[in-house]
């Protein structure tokens, strides 16, 4: 049997998401226009970027002028049948033209091995702002193992943007795992390892099956997922996390490297790390050189694996609708109100998962705060910006609280346990999941500082993570949680 090339195009073979790859051309933002299938907002953000944009003659998503992005996939949803073909995203931002599979660091990290073959190597430049980097101890972790390398060949030498373990993927082997369907059960799962994780193995653990003792065929099996990001221990604006959903298919060993995240980012700043907002591979998201999330912190996904992919369908298509009217800014970022967990729980609602509100963090506090704030800070602005986060539903605000409901929620649809009624589509996941499965993904080791889980309240940002019993049961259920203003000790 022959073997195919070490070194090959990004969209050689497989999936992206729950796409085949062969329904993909290979461009960048600039060579794209004008595409008539992709809004030009869309392709500036991406101008000298590798993209995957779909071929002609499949269904891309589209988008509502003058409408909400929530009444926009509201309506979408209610118009189309979970049979309808599964819709395309304008843009998919690949990073890097060529990957290499089961490759491996040699020589101190300066060159690389795959299928008997080697080249020199090297990483992609740091960005200027970027406070750190990979460095030996990347070096060191990465190179016992195999690993996926997106990047390109450059005279003799293979540049990487992207360097993935494979030893990240979704083992049928993974152990069995008792959780409680509730949001601390999945608290405690977050929360189990030193430091969220950080430093810890990579684990796979299976929290519900529909056969247990059968044999695991999840290869190629349709999932969706939920993804949490932990808090940075370098910088303090970051400690609530980041959250995104997630489709695809169990790849060959089960990857998940070439699952489709779907990440909300602010696109009116300059990311230090060069994050833009974009449906992007797994691998990219995490293991990305600048970027990747897995170099600041330690990640969670829960992952469903589903005997059909109707309901991914719908979540990614709906959320490939809410891309066009993120592009054109006719839905503003927003840190309080419209963040990344605020998108993906607007989405789910709005398609009829109705994700369960923890309610605000103090509504007293922030109508007594307002005229307190506004003459401390000297800024109605800034005033405004404090009452918005602590009147907003704390499951859209907080990327952790986002990730507890959504576990505990799939919990109790497989477990047939549900805390309501269940809506159509909840039916539907309901019936379609096979198996739950907890993944933790460590920090990547390099020369920045070590992460955590992320804060789930406000108390939490100087006192990590809620240190009284009070706090945890107002997180975890109504009241309210104390806001941390005055000084900072």
């Amino acid at each position: 049997m022959t073997q195919p090339p070490p070194i090959r195009s990004t969209l050689a073979a497989g999936n992206l998401g729950l796409y085949d790859v062969g329904n993909f051309f290979l461009t960048t933002g600039r060579a794209a226009l004008p595409l008539g299938s992709v809004i030009p907002q869309a392709l500036w953000y991406f101008e000298d970027e590798p993209i995957a944009i779909a071929r002609a003659g499949l269904p891309i998503a589209g988008f509502t002028r003058d409408a909400s992005a929530t009444k926009d996939v509201a309506a979408w949803a209610a118009q189309r049948s979970t049979a309808m073909p599964l819709e395309y995203p304008s843009l998919i931002w690949i990073a890097a033209p060529e990957v290499i599979r089961g490759a491996r660091l040699v020589a101190n990290g300066t060159r690389i091995e795959a299928n008997g073959n080697t080249w020199a190597f090297d990483v992609v430049p740091k960005i200027a702002l970027n406070r750190s980097y990979y460095d030996q101890t990347s070096i060191a972790f990465l190179g016992m193992q195999p690993l996926t390398i997106r990047g390109w060949l450059q005279q003799e030498t293979f540049v990487a943007r992207t360097i993935w373990p494979e030893a990240f993927r979704l083992d049928d082997c993974a152990p069995s795992r008792h959780v409680d369907a509730t949001a601390q059960g999945i608290r405690r799962l977050v929360r189990e390892e030193s430091a969220g994780g950080a430093r810890s193995a990579f684990a796979a653990m299976t929290l519900w099956e529909r056969e247990p003792g059968a044999a695991r065929r999840w290869e190629g099996k349709p999932v969706l997922a939920a993804m949490l990001n932990g808090a940075q221990g370098d910088d303090d604006e970051a400690h609530g996390g980041h959250f995104a959903m997630v489709t695809g298919r169990v790849g060959p060993e089960g990857a998940i490297g070439d699952w489709l995240a779907d990440n909300f980012y602010t696109l009116d700043a300059f990311s230090e790390k060069g994050i833009v907002a974009a449906v992007v591979p797994l691998d990219n998201y995490l293991a990305d050189l600048n970027s990747g999330q897995a170099w600041y912190r330690p990640s969670y996904l829960i992952v469903a694996i589903l005997k059909d992919e109707r309901t991914a369908s719908r979540i990614q298509g709906a959320l490939c609708r809410v891309y066009n009217q993120f592009y054109r800014h006719q839905l503003p970022y927003d840190h309080a109100t419209m963040n990344c967990a605020s998108i993906s729980i607007d989405v789910l609602r709005a398609i009829g998962w109705d994700v369960r509100s923890r309610g605000p963090t103090n509504r007293l506090l922030a109508a007594l705060g307002l005229p307190y704030f506004a003459l401390r800070d000297r800024s109605l602005a800034k005033a405004a910006k404090t009452f918005n986060y602590l009147t907003e539903d704390r499951t859209r605000l907080f990327p952790a609280i986002a990730f507890e409901e959504i576990g505990a929620d799939l919990l109790r649809l497989a477990r047939r346990e549900p805390a309501r009624r269940a809506s159509p589509f909840e039916a539907l996941l309901a019936e379609d999941i096979e198996a739950l499965v907890f993944l933790r993904v460590p920090q990547l080791p390099s020369s920045r500082a070590w992460g955590d889980s992320p804060i789930v309240c406000p108390s939490g940002r100087f006192r990590r993570p809620c240190a009284t019993p009070t706090c945890t049961r107002r997180c975890l259920g109504g009241g309210s949680a104390r806001w941390p203003y005055g000084p900072q000790r």
